[in-house]
């Protein structure tokens, strides 16, 4: 109080300052208007007269180096000198709430009320004043009815200068990126961290349970620098050593000591909703360790296995591995190939050149402490994941259960070796999650990288793009002799479609020949049997006709003489009672069928054939003798 004293009436005598407040019951409000009355009072700066701005909390308001605000022992100046009194106008104090990831300026007179700053960041924000727990208040959590003359007793605070030059010196320190090297005191294992200055020591905090399993609240830590007072802070103005600082972790053995150090480090503002934190640290309110709750280890307590143990369907193990990554980690990550470790090689490996991809296999393990990290802040970095979609089909096993373990280890032997296998087999549980990535050749497939849990995103995005620049040339190369290959089978299917062609064309010739004598053979064979037929009927004909009589035969006798159609003449006796199809007969047995030829004849011109082959030569005129010829038929 007598140094608020100090440095709001500029009274330098600490005994004067103490009988003051003796004089008004130690009541600070009361013994400063005492000296500077409240209706006209103004403090004002020694520097030119301006008005002197309140604190702006966040994690800009404190002192760091390349701060604008001037080193004193109070952030409030002397700023009248003493008893002088002038004219005075409210004081506007700028302050700065952080909430989550967002920033709200709000700037009040001194004169409002904590429950002022409420309602305008209950506009603000959304979010019911009720609801509402600001902290920062270095006199504990103060009601909403309290001024802000009261809360600032405490001479920590520091203006915000937000038009100095420091500005520029400040946002450097923000785009900063900070080695932290954290010792686990129970374990003595040491984690190096990177963060950038615009990451606050809370986050610093959660990524330190992360990998120890030790709640914030209980985290007891030694090596933060005098300056890093809230957890709010940046790590650009907490006063870590750049570029390298050396902290140690343990776990808090009391929880009434928890509260008290976490009481103790509220120094801005900040504002908590009910659903803010971790349900699981609230427990250490009351006193009980979060595994002490429901008599179980927070680990399982927290987690559902990634994969069922002894799953006989791959696919159906990689849909719960989905299921369950995107439940503990979000929506964003890697798209996992679901199927057989067999049917990820075939996507990846064995379509066309310009089509194949390298395969990534992600093994997960449970009891790593790297495992919850690697996860959220890398393989869900959309940069990864936007490149993993782009280049890798991924593939993912989880590792923690044993059988599940073996299996993989057996299809590792099958797949890549004995080798892989081996030294897949002798990574520590600390050393997972692995990344695996593979790249098909034509013989075997090769591991390029195995890639463990402890690595940063820019090293994941650069052995990942490393192994993309191997496998691109290869890919390159492959390209070129497919293209090569394709080139020559077409080639080669155009000289077999030519050839084909060919021999079809031939085959089509020979076997229109073929056909051609083979109607020739079977029509020389219908001409025979046609021949033979009717040389059989003309002999026939012939030995059936009766004998030619003789010249000097007593019966009346018919000299007939017939004309071939070549020119040709035959004769023959017949006696005149003879029928007319004797001498059919006789001209058919000389190759002239009745059926096919005409017997025509002179003197007057008949056609003979037309006659009854059963009336006597006699009866139709052919007797004594008579000059026929043939003619054929139409």
């Amino acid at each position: 109080s007598t140094i608020l004293m100090d440095a709001c009436t500029g009274i330098e005598n600490i005994d004067e300052a103490i009988t003051l407040l003796e004089q008004n019951n130690w009541d600070l409000v009361a013994a400063i208007n005492g000296v500077i009355p409240q209706e006209n009072g103004i403090l004002q700066s020694e520097y030119g007269g301006e008005t002197l701005q309140g604190p702006a909390y966040g994690p800009t308001s404190h002192s760091a180096a390349g701060s604008s605000t001037p080193s004193s022992s109070s952030a409030f100046r002397h700023v009248v000198p003493s008893r002088q009194i002038v004219e005075r106008q409210p004081r506007m104090l700028d302050f700065r709430v952080e909430y989550r990831d967002r920033n709200v300026d709000v700037v009040l007179e001194d004169s409002s009320t904590v429950g002022d700053i409420k309602r305008i960041l209950e506009n603000e924000l959304q979010i019911p004043a009720s609801k509402m727990l600001l902290k920062g208040w270095k006199t504990g959590d103060v009601d909403d009815s309290v001024s802000f003359q009261l809360c600032f007793q405490l001479p920590e605070f520091s203006v915000s200068n937000r038009g100095s030059e420091g500005g520029g010196a400040l946002q450097e320190s923000l785009n900063q990126n900070f080695m932290l090297l954290v010792t686990h005191r129970e374990v003595q294992r040491e984690y190096n961290l990177n963060f950038s200055g615009s990451s606050t020591i809370q986050e610093v905090k959660r990524n330190v349970y992360d990998l120890t399993s030790i709640p914030v609240r209980h985290q007891l830590w030694e090596g933060w620098p005098p300056s890093a007072t809230d957890d709010s802070m940046t790590l650009a103005v907490s006063g870590l050593t750049f570029p390298c600082h050396r902290l140690t972790v343990g776990r808090r053995s009391s929880p009434v000591q928890t509260r008290e150090q976490s009481e103790e480090q509220c120094t801005d503002v900040h504002m908590v909703s009910d659903s803010d934190g971790d349900d699981f640290e609230d427990a250490t309110e009351f006193g009980v360790d979060d595994g002490e709750m429901f008599g179980v280890a927070s680990s399982a307590l927290r987690k559902s296995p990634m994969m069922p143990e002894n799953a006989e369907n791959e696919g159906d193990a990689l849909l719960q591995f989905t299921a369950e990554f995107s439940s503990r980690y979000g929506d964003c990550h890697p798209v996992y190939f679901i199927g057989s470790l067999e049917a990820a090689f075939q996507e990846a490996f064995y379509g066309k050149a310009r089509d194949r991809k390298l395969l990534a296999i992600y093994l997960h393990h449970d009891e790593s402490v790297l495992t919850n990290v690697f996860c959220s802040q890398m393989l869900c970095a959309e940069s990864i994941v936007s490149y993993l979609s782009q280049n890798f089909i991924t593939w993912a096993w989880d590792m923690t259960k044993e059988a599940n373990r073996a299996r993989f280890l057996t299809m590792c032997t099958r797949h890549f070796g004995s080798v892989v296998a081996q030294t897949i087999r002798t990574q520590k549980t600390d050393q997972f999650p692995l990344f695996l990535i593979i790249m098909g050749k034509r013989s075997s497939n090769e591991v390029l990288n195995v890639i463990q849990g402890n690595t940063t995103v820019d090293e994941l995005m650069m052995r990942l793009m490393a192994a993309m620049e191997i496998f691109s040339a290869q890919q390159q190369e492959d390209i070129k002799d497919e293209d090569e290959r394709e080139a020559r089978e077409n080639v080669k299917r155009e000289q077999d479609e030519a050839y084909r062609i060919s021999l079809e064309a031939d085959r089509a010739k020979r076997e229109a020949q073929e056909r051609e004598m083979a109607e020739q053979f079977r029509l020389e064979q219908i001409r025979k049997e046609q021949e033979e037929e009717r040389e059989a009927i003309r002999l026939s004909l012939e030995q059936s006709l009766p004998p030619e009589p003789k010249e000097e035969s007593t019966e009346s006798v018919s000299k007939l003489r017939i004309r071939t159609p070549s020119g040709e003449f035959f004769e023959r006796r017949f006696l005149a009672s003879s029928k007319l199809q004797v001498v059919f007969d006789f001209v058919a047995s000389k190759g002239y069928p009745w059926e096919e030829y005409k017997l025509l004849g002179t003197f007057p011109r008949r056609d003979v054939t037309q006659l009854d082959p059963n009336k006597s030569l006699l009866e139709v005129k052919l007797y004594p003798q008579e000059t026929l010829f043939l003619e054929a038929k139409e």
